[in-house]
């Protein structure tokens, strides 16, 4: 924790080793608690990056943002409290420090941008903290790391020494044993939550972790950086990520909006399921529609969420313009689930997450290799593909060679003659035969091997 602009997220992403914390020159760009995992040695730890303290204490967006620092606070073990080396100590660095100290938490100082001697004076003013000797280094650099790891491995020794308090290290490792096999026996759901801003994303996801963990607030685009959490929903584990609102290309010229937008984009092409979060009083905007294609082109299962339905006035209406707006926009994925809810008030919050977990059954669904070409049979027989040119188009065999989303080859004499109608006509088909609303589905068409022909043999 530290002011705005110490570097606080440059050492998260230095520590993590991923560059997954936005960073820029521009003060305030942290807003949410972001957190992740590094080790040193055989010791695993989990971090949290803050957003910059100020000195603001009414209802504004800079107090709810110090309030979110002070929850990560009381969740810690230690506290690495960073200054600017550079600017040296400021009223703003003493009055937190003092509050540190009246909390009793285990804090220890860190001098960042330390490199050259202009920051020597800083690092000597650090000891007026009251930290005791301030650790100099350089998070942009990766200089003094060594001495802060020793520093947190001093700590996390001396509180698993306590006995009850900590777990030892044979304790540990039993419990990462466990964890492990856990995830064997049962994948952790990738599920985002995507939208324009000020749809209710981080409402959401507070309302599902039963916690104000999001930052929210009537102001838009409080929300900059990807944010995830591991969460259980009916006991199956998931990977809730909260994102960035998206707007418009044409409309974004901060650069910080401009560096949100590309990690939600990120997080949507790591996500299995995506919820698309709607304004019910706006509905289906030009928007949505942009990012609910980038969604199913990265073929990710997609389920909208209808939002603020409880002060939705004509709610039939809204129903079925968006319903029509989904079958002329999006024909290629039919039957999308549509769940009508407030996050605020935590209604249908369950049918949502229940429509997750179907369609994230879809996604993962594998066909059996004879019923798929039983089915072929019957298709071809029912509407034969096209003849070009007076030279028939045989489709031989059909096969799944994956999931996530389920994607089906299918071998046949002349690839490029089955016209992309055709293709439509077997996807529709797949998806009513087999039960696949909703889901993304892939066909590929490949030419079969002619023993007869020495170019193909």
């Amino acid at each position: 924790m530290g002011r705005p602009n110490v570097g606080k997220s440059t050492l998260f992403n230095r520590l993590v080793r991923q560059r997954v914390a936005l960073v820029d020159d521009a003060p305030g760009v942290t807003r949410d608690r972001r957190e992740g995992n590094f080790e040193i040695g055989d010791n695993s730890y989990r971090v949290i990056d803050t957003a910059g303290l100020e000195e603001v204490f009414d209802e504004s967006l800079e107090a709810r943002m110090r309030r979110q620092t002070e929850l990560a606070v009381q969740e810690s073990d230690l506290v690495l409290f960073m200054i600017d080396a550079r600017a040296g100590v400021t009223p703003v660095d003493e009055h937190f420090a003092q509050w540190l100290r009246r909390s009793g938490m285990a804090v220890v100082a860190l001098a960042n941008k330390a490199e050259g001697r202009a920051a020597d004076s800083g690092v000597i003013e650090a000891y007026a903290l009251g930290f005791g000797e301030a650790i100099p280094l350089s998070a942009e650099h990766g200089l003094g790391l060594v001495d802060l790891f020793l520093t947190i491995e001093d700590h996390a020794q001396a509180k698993l020494g306590t006995g009850d308090e900590g777990a030892g290290p044979d304790d540990l490792e039993d419990e990462a044993e466990l964890g492990s096999e856990a995830d064997d026996e049962e994948r952790v759901i990738q599920l985002a939550i995507v939208g324009r801003p000020n749809v209710g994303k981080s409402t959401l996801v507070n309302q599902l972790v039963g916690s104000d963990r999001m930052l929210t607030g009537p102001e838009a685009g409080i929300t900059r950086d990807a944010i995830a959490l591991d969460w259980s929903y009916k006991d199956r584990p998931i990977r809730l990520v909260d994102t960035a609102g998206l707007r418009r290309r044409a409309r974004v010229t901060d650069k910080v909006e401009k560096l949100s937008g590309a990690d939600t984009l990120r997080s949507v092409r790591f996500a299995q399921v995506v919820v698309l979060l709607l304004d019910a009083q706006l509905a289906m905007e030009k928007q949505d529609l942009t990012i609910a294609e980038k969604v199913i082109q990265e073929g990710r299962a997609l389920v909208i969420g209808l939002n603020k339905w409880d002060i939705c006035d004509d709610r039939a209406a809204t129903l079925q313009s968006l319903q029509d707006r989904l079958t002329r926009s999006l024909p290629q994925t039919r039957g999308i689930p549509v769940i009508t809810l407030s996050a605020l008030q935590g209604r249908n919050t369950e049918r949502l997450m229940d429509a997750v977990l179907r369609i994230y059954g879809l996604w993962n669904r594998r066909l059996p290799t004879a019923r798929l070409n039983d089915w072929l049979d019957m298709v071809t027989q029912a509407h034969p593909p096209p003849a070009p040119g007076g030279r028939r188009i045989r489709l031989k065999y059909i096969t799944q060679p994956k999931t996530r989303p389920p994607s089906f080859a299918i071998f046949c004499s002349r690839p490029d003659g089955v016209p992309g109608s055709y293709l439509r006509y077997l996807e529709n088909a797949l998806r009513d035969d087999f039960d696949l609303p909703g889901i993304p589905i892939r066909i590929s068409l490949r030419k079969g091997k002619n023993p007869y022909d020495k170019k193909t043999a």
